[in-house]
């Protein structure tokens, strides 16, 4: 019982010094003994734990002193706070990338002598910096040579961008720049605007030997109108692709082509009403789902009206800008050949929207869920209006444009009169499934109707095109009908 006593008399000593000075010898020997040893070697242990837990520090005052720098312990002077050496500078240690200097998603030749880089940058950076860009071009020759051009900045997205803003690059070169076949490399210098001159040096646009050709930026155009679309996010509803595509395909007529920008809203579903669009060479998918990385406005969309601009500046005639729920409309006899031939020399021709309520239907018997919905929807609303615009582009003219308008450009800016041709505006009705249709109205009822907070008048112009758009998805698909998936 002696040792036993001593041994618990050791270890509470070992674990706890003042503890075992304060415990009489005689409380060794029962549970209480047992009990104060437990707290004893807890204490030890947290001890030892906030010990290993602060780095550099020593585990007694001394060190600590010593480490600090310090006469008195546990005490900070202001020696110890300012350098020693008054002339050394402080170090700032910066860790990880809060956002780019600059983000690139295409370079396109433009012309003989320019080019246009299409991206984002910091915002943060262009807002309260001085960041500039450089322009170069290396050939691919024997003394691969470089010839220095100039930058000019545009920003096309009103300062609606977020932590990124659109950013696109005009490099221009007062000679001819790789027009010889040779091929070169388009070198875009992005300047941060320190006094340490630091810079990102970015290989843009690589020519290969072989890939200039002149007959790519020369009249005649592959297509007569073109379709640049805002990107496509979300649960879309096939039916909506579908009744779209067709409708657009039968006004914008055979020499034609759509170009979509998948942002995460083309679902297996609406790939399915795409791929017979794309196999007949109607439709082209550029997949941007990357662009979530890069926090800017609205899924990016200055940055895709952008980069299409560019993109397919030698494509068409005319392209054209505006989303998945509005339809371009012209007034018959007037086709869109023939509104267009007034239009010849401008730069930009403006579309009037006419916003149709996604509440009321126009109804004439039962078939309500047979019909697409732009047999439906047939009410125009007239009080309140958003008298937005959207714009179709000489794109050879335009510089740089926004989502309704051009910014930059050269030529006549014509606005459509709205009798002649306009845009219809099925807000709210891409992502609805099932009926579209809230309440049905009859279709006698054309004037002065109200839906609580605006004022409707009928409008049947967009009905008769629909059984024409119909037939053409039957003329183009007769192997493969939409219609299949598009029952449920």
């Amino acid at each position: 019982m002696a040792l036993e006593r001593s041994s618990f008399a050791f270890l509470l000593r070992l674990a706890h010094p003042a503890m075992a000075n304060l415990m009489p010898a005689s409380l060794f020997g029962n549970g209480l003994g047992l009990i104060l040893l437990f707290v004893a070697i807890s204490t030890m242990t947290f001890d030892l734990y906030l010990q290993s837990s602060r780095p550099n520090c020593s585990c007694n005052d001394q060190g600590n002193a010593a480490l600090l720098g310090t006469n008195k312990v546990g005490r900070l002077t202001l020696q110890d706070i300012l350098p020693r050496d008054q002339d050394a500078g402080r170090e700032f240690r910066g860790y990880g990338c809060a956002a780019h200097v600059y983000v690139e998603l295409g370079a396109y030749r433009v012309g003989n002598r320019s080019f246009a880089v299409v991206g984002l940058a910091s915002k943060p950076l262009h807002t309260f910096g001085s960041p500039s860009f450089g322009c170069s071009w290396i050939a691919i020759n024997a003394q691969n040579s470089s010839v220095e051009g100039r930058a000019s900045v545009y920003y096309t997205d009103y300062h609606y961008g977020r932590v990124y803003k659109v950013v696109s690059v005009i490099c221009a070169f007062e000679v001819d720049i790789g027009t010889d076949g040779n091929g070169g490399q388009l070198i875009l210098d992005a300047f941060v605007g320190d006094t340490f001159g630091t810079k990102e040096r970015i290989v843009a646009l690589t020519e290969k030997p072989g890939d200039y050709k002149w007959s790519n930026f020369a009249p005649p155009y592959r297509y007569e109108f073109l379709y640049c679309g805002s990107p496509l996010y979300g649960d879309i509803n096939p039916k909506r692709i579908r009744e779209w595509l067709a409708y657009h395909g039968l006004v914008f007529g055979p020499r034609s082509h759509f170009v979509f920008y998948d942002a995460g809203g083309i679902n297996d579903a609406v790939r399915e009403v795409l791929n017979p669009w794309i196999k007949l060479g109607r439709v082209t998918v550029e997949n941007v789902r990357q662009q979530s990385q890069y926090d800017g406005y609205y899924y990016n969309q200055f940055l895709i009206v952008a980069d299409c601009l560019h993109r397919t500046r030698f494509l068409a005639n005319w392209t054209f800008f505006f989303d998945i729920d509005e339809y371009i409309y012209f007034e018959p006899p007037k086709t869109i050949h023939d509104v267009f031939a007034r239009y010849s020399d401008s730069a930009q021709v403006l579309f009037t929207q006419y916003r149709i309520s996604d509440k009321f239907c126009a109804i004439e018997n039962n078939s309500a869920s047979s019909k697409w919905a732009m047999e439906k929807l047939a009410y125009h609303i007239v009080t309140s209006q958003n008298v937005d615009v959207k714009m179709a582009l000489n794109p050879r003219k335009v510089t740089s444009a926004g989502v309704h308008w051009a910014i930059a450009y050269d030529g006549p800016d014509d606005r459509c009169d709205a009798s002649v041709g306009r845009y219809y505006h099925y807000h709210n009705t891409v992502t609805t499934k099932g009926e579209v249709c809230r309440e049905f109205l009859d279709h006698k009822q054309r004037w002065n109707i109200s839906d609580g907070e605006d004022t409707l008048i009928y409008d049947g112009s967009m009905i008769p095109f629909a059984e024409k758009a119909k037939q053409l998805e039957q003329e183009l698909f007769t192997a493969t009908d939409p219609a299949a998936l598009l029952e449920t």
